[in-house]
């Protein structure tokens, strides 16, 4: 296994693509913390699924954008799982609407868990990470802040800032051992595209020359690559999985 012996922490780990990133996780032999904002039944389940495969899985509660809550966390892992080697910033949420009609706070609500989540989290994953002089961080950002996308102009801005976000911070961590990543989805087949009529999902379909959804697998797939000793010499870079999308 890829993983053995490693420990990992998933923040978003109990839906759709965190769910399918902390299964394979433990598939490849990582101990797992699932993080969950609120969902514990959902989480539970993530747990109940990578027990079944033999796995180790650790469910711990918080709210990312809160960042005494989020060090909290990170520290907890750190002590109850006896280390901390991979962090996976997946946590993410929307507030979709046209920016003339859009609230203060869904755009807050939108930058605080989906940037000054993956802030908080990575600044105290990697005063671990330092001391060990190693570590593997990856970033869910999104094909949107490449691109953009009407209605999204929170979400937008908040993937757009990932991605420079995790170019500083591989810079800054490079000396230390600590790789920092970015995976950028293009449209995956979750509950958060399951509610789009199928004419919306028959339109971007035919925008993705591939010609379907991507599967939180997919993504998944690019996670563990990053995050293994095949990727110790990439660092700062967005990997995009989408269909091809964005070229």
């Amino acid at each position: 296994m890829l993983l053995s012996g490693k420990v990992a922490l998933v923040t978003g780990g109990s839906r759709g693509i965190g769910r399918a990133i902390a299964i394979r996780l433990a598939a490849e032999g990582a101990k797992v913390a699932v993080n969950y904002a609120g969902n514990k039944a959902a989480a539970e389940e993530v747990k109940a699924i990578i027990e079944k495969q033999g796995g180790t899985a650790h469910l711990i509660q918080a709210d990312v954008s809160d960042a005494s809550a989020a060090c909290e966390m990170v520290e907890r892992v750190h002590a109850e799982l006896g280390g901390l080697d991979i962090l996976v910033n997946n946590a993410g949420i929307t507030r979709d609407t046209l920016l003339i009609r859009m609230r203060d706070e869904d755009f807050d609500a939108v930058i605080g868990t989906n940037l000054k989540g993956v802030y908080a989290c990575t600044k105290a994953a990697a005063k671990i990470m330092t001391k060990q002089r190693s570590g593997r961080i990856v970033n869910l950002s999104s094909v949107v802040g490449e691109i953009g996308n009407i209605g999204q102009t929170n979400y937008a801005a908040a993937k757009a800032g990932v991605i420079g976000f995790t170019k500083a911070a591989a810079k800054e961590f490079a000396a230390r051992g600590i790789t920092v990543n970015t995976v950028a989805p293009g449209f995956i087949d979750t509950d958060m595209t399951a509610v789009l009529k199928d004419s919306i999902r028959e339109k971007l379909i035919e925008n993705i020359p591939l010609g379907a959804l991507g599967k939180p697998e997919h993504v998944a797939d690019a996670v563990i690559f990053l995050v293994s000793d095949a990727a110790s010499y990439i660092t700062g870079q967005t990997l995009n999985v989408d269909g091809g999308m964005v070229m």
